[in-house]
This record gives structure tokens, C-alpha cells and sequence, in this order.
């Protein structure tokens, strides 16, 4: 009888004997509330990704040329896309546009 217990204890320590009583999961309340709490405090720590001009002018017909767009930090001053040129993975590249500062177009010498 020893002698089946030991052996019995050394191949579940082994990992090869299946467990004596299946585990079942906890259903309680306070665990999904906890875990509710624990994704709102890793939501706030994360910041969220600024987007670039290519992310915001994705969804616009012809990738925004012809629209005017202006940082939030900036006052009274935008641009009026006039060519874009993409590199390859869409998130990137070069952007031409008019400056307008205040409502009124500025050329700048070329």
C-alpha cells in the first residue's frame, strides 16, 4: 500500500498522473469587479497614440488634398493639402499644402 502511494506521488509530481479532483472556476462577484478595476487603472496609465497627418487624413477622398487641417496647439494657423506622396506602408510620407494664418492664404516664396 506504501509502496502505491509513493508511486502514485512521484508520477503526479512528474506531471504524469491526471489530477486527483478536477479544478472548477470561481464564479464570484468580486473577482469580475476587480478585474473591471484593475482594465479602467491600465486604461488610464496608458496614453493614447497622437495620430499623425496620414492617420487623420486616411478616410478622406484623395487622402485630404484640397482640405484644410490645423494641429490643436495651434492657433489661427492651418494647411490646405495640395499634394501627398505615401511611402509604402501608408502610415508615413510627404505632404505639400498652402499656409493660412487667420482666414487669409500666405504664399511662401519657393
Amino acid at each position: 500500500m506504501a509502496q502505491r502511494a509513493a508511486g502514485a506521488l512521484l508520477r503526479r509530481s512528474l506531471g504524469l498522473a491526471p489530477p486527483a479532483a478536477p479544478r472548477a472556476l470561481s464564479t464570484s462577484a468580486a473577482a469580475p469587479a476587480a478585474a473591471a478595476e484593475g482594465e479602467a487603472a491600465a486604461a488610464k496609465a496608458k496614453r493614447s497614440k497622437k495620430k499623425n497627418l496620414f492617420d487623420v487624413v486616411q478616410f478622406l477622398p484623395d487622402w485630404g488634398v484640397g482640405y484644410k487641417v490645423a494641429k490643436t496647439t495651434w492657433r489661427d494657423v492651418s494647411y490646405q493639402i495640395t499634394k501627398i506622396n505615401l511611402y509604402k506602408d501608408g502610415r508615413h510620407g510627404k505632404a505639400w499644402g498652402i499656409r493660412h494664418k487667420a482666414g487669409e492664404s500666405l504664399l511662401s516664396p519657393a
